[in-house]
């Protein structure tokens, strides 16, 4: 065919008429409305989701064209799930705003960086700690030194739960159990005073053994039930005394149990605060055995606490110090035993209130204690448990 003879020369219609439609150069092309008020048609981009089949548009032809409204916006999504579990690049420049690159580092902007890639600040990680830092010290079964301030901190650093109350809270009660064992002599109701004093003692200190502070209403019913046991001990027979003591036991208890029930706190704080009241005010009425006893073994029993409990606080390994504190508890009570006449059978009673007061103390020294428990159940407990012993071995031997 010859070539194309311009816009000058005009072909009739028989000539061009099985010749294909003329076609525009495409350096010649112009997009449509070009000398109209319209905005360019969009240009076509590739669809990516068929394998990747075209040439990508660059950020800088397509940043003044307005979003395509076909399988394109979607191109996001599928980067971002195809890149969403890759570390990131510390060196890579940063992508042109809208484009594909950009919603894939929105997508991993908070994921961990990969130690060991990179040169930023990204790439650093912290050091580990060193293996000093975390290594606890072996926890002891004879005690600690060192008073812990926190329970939290001191279980979390390795320390014993044990903290034996310590040489001043022997001496306190070497003294008290000195000082009833002095008023035995005198009578029975000699024997009260440092009996109010020991179940004033018992009843904080058990609270406050447990965590419990302020709890004045509960100390408050434990002291006055041990009151009104002293009371009945007194106003009844010798022989009647225990059966004083188990009915004012039974009656605080139905008495705590109905105070507990009116309270408006937690049904968990509710039964944690029956529990202590309970045990708080049986503790102090207990203590009233001393009082029912008879004096020549309220002698020997409390004489038998005081050289106990002095013993154990002496600087010696756990199971020395045992064994030499029941020995010197049967010793005294033999020694007291023959001052009085219980006899040789003191050295029974003196060795059954020695061991109760060794488990009062270990009671008192658990649980990371405080100061204040040292100097209240420390000091009464030893005491307060021995009570029972004292008053039946006291009745055996007698």
């Amino acid at each position: 065919m010859p070539p194309y003879p311009g816009p000058q020369a005009q072909a009739s219609a028989e000539e061009t008429a099985y010749l294909p439609p003329y076609q525009e150069p495409p350096q010649a092309a112009l997009p449509e409305g070009w000398f109209r008020d319209e905005a360019p048609a969009p240009a076509p981009a590739p669809d990516w989701s068929q394998g990747g089949a075209g040439t990508p548009v660059s950020a800088a032809e397509t940043a003044y064209l307005p979003p395509y409204p076909g399988p394109a916006e979607q191109q996001p999504e599928a980067a971002a799930e195809q890149t969403a579990y890759l570390p990131p690049q510390a060196a890579a420049p940063e992508p042109a705003a809208g484009g594909p690159a950009g919603a894939a580092a929105d997508e991993t902007a908070y994921l961990p960086p990969v130690p060991g890639q990179g040169s930023g600040p990204a790439a650093q990680t912290p050091a580990e700690p060193a293996a000093s830092d975390t290594a606890w010290s072996p926890p002891t079964l004879a005690g600690n030194t060192l008073r812990a301030v926190d329970p939290a901190q001191a279980r979390a650093e390795g320390r014993s739960p044990i903290i034996d109350p310590g040489p001043q809270s022997a001496i306190l009660t070497a003294g008290l159990g000195l000082l009833m064992a002095l008023a035995a002599f005198l009578g029975q109701y000699a024997v009260l005073v440092p009996l109010v004093a020991l179940q004033g003692l018992t009843a904080a200190g058990w609270f406050r053994l447990n965590g419990m502070w302020p709890a004045r209403q509960g100390i408050a019913l434990a002291f006055a039930g041990a009151l009104v046991a002293d009371a009945a001990v007194l106003a009844v027979d010798d022989t009647y005394g225990p059966g004083a003591i188990i009915g004012t036991l039974g009656a605080w208890v139905l008495i705590t149990l109905v105070l507990q029930l009116r309270s408006h706190a937690d049904p968990d704080e509710r039964m944690y605060g029956l529990m202590a009241s309970v045990a708080s005010a049986a503790l102090a009425i207990v203590c009233a055995g001393w009082l029912a006893a008879d004096t020549a073994a309220v002698s020997v029993g409390a004489l038998a606490v005081a050289v106990a409990v002095f013993t154990r606080a002496l600087p010696l390994p756990t199971a020395p110090s045992v064994g030499v504190s029941l020995a010197a508890a049967a010793g005294a009570g033999l020694v007291a035993g023959g001052l009085t006449d219980v006899g040789a059978g003191g050295a029974l009673v003196g060795l059954a209130a020695g061991v109760c007061a060794l488990v009062g103390l270990r009671v008192a020294a658990y649980d990371y204690p405080s100061k204040f428990v040292h100097m209240t159940a420390g000091v009464a407990l030893p005491l307060a448990v021995a009570a029972p012993a004292v008053y039946l071995i006291g009745r055996v031997v007698s």
